[in-house]
């Protein structure tokens, strides 16, 4: 998991509700992490926000020890099954 200083948060990454606080407590325990399809440098991540809600987090790798988080929001149907993962 990364520490909060090596995480870069784009401002649309906030546009869904989605809080700085609710981010970092998906990366802290998150159940599903992979790579896009078709994309070398994005990421897919989902666990639970502060409230226990599902949430999907997309970020890319701006370096080895550095990320930038630009999408999270509540979880889409598209990817419930993924919580069982």
């Amino acid at each position: 998991m990364p520490n909060k200083g090596s995480i870069k948060f784009n401002r649309a990454a906030f546009k869904h509700g989605v809080t700085e606080a609710d981010i970092l407590c998906a990366f802290q325990t998150y159940i599903f992490e992979d790579p896009v399809e078709g994309d070398d440098n994005k990421f897919l991540l989902i666990d639970f926000d502060t409230k226990a809600n599902p949430v999907e987090v997309v970020y890319n790798r701006i370096d080895t020890d550095r990320i930038n988080v630009f999408h999270a929001m509540p979880l889409r149907p598209e990817y419930e099954a993924l919580l069982e993962h």
